[in-house]
């Protein structure tokens, strides 16, 4: 089915900016993914994007994930509770010293536990330790409902929307 899909272009050019959500007493780290394991990151992409209709790397061969994961750009940071995966977030540092959270999100069992801002905190706190001059970071229309309060909430600024057409699947078939 096609769909007009809003698309939101968000921004942070200062840590003053930024408005952290922590979450104590539970058993959650967030670890930094050192040694690049591409089926890995396909996993998180999927596990987590999947409600979503992230699709655009679903059909990435092999090869390609290899490349991406290994670009020395790319980090990634897995979020755990108790000891499983519960979200991930990548971040891309780009030529002009921006950095953009190229993906982010919980798994959808995790979702409605208030680990989205403590995540999206970790992944702004890792951002700006990568010596960041600017944070950025798009969502649209088939996100999760409070993705974009999470991001303005966390000091996110609009700076740019757009519509465009794409492609839903329909719901009853399996990624």
């Amino acid at each position: 089915m096609r769909a007009k899909v809003k698309v939101t272009y968000l921004e942070m050019n200062s840590i003053s900016e930024y408005q952290p959500k922590k979450i104590d007493g539970l058993h959650l780290r967030v670890d930094e993914v050192k040694l690049p394991l591409p089926s890995y990151n396909k996993f998180l992409y999927i596990a987590v994007g999947s409600k979503w209709n992230w699709r655009d790397k679903l059909a990435w061969p092999d090869a390609r994930w290899h490349r991406y994961v290994n670009m020395p750009e790319l980090r990634t940071w897995v979020a755990y509770l108790e000891g499983t995966p519960c979200g991930y977030f990548e971040l891309m540092k780009q030529h002009n010293g921006f950095v953009e959270i190229e993906y982010f999100g919980l798994l959808p069992q995790f979702i409605g536990r208030g680990l989205g801002g403590h995540l999206l905190s970790e992944a702004i706190e890792q951002s700006w330790g990568m010596g960041a001059k600017r944070i950025w970071l798009h969502t649209c229309d088939l996100d999760h409902p409070a993705a974009l309060q999470n991001y303005l909430a966390r000091g996110f600024k609009i700076y740019k929307t757009r519509e465009e057409i794409t492609t839903i699947p329909d719901p009853e078939l399996n990624l």
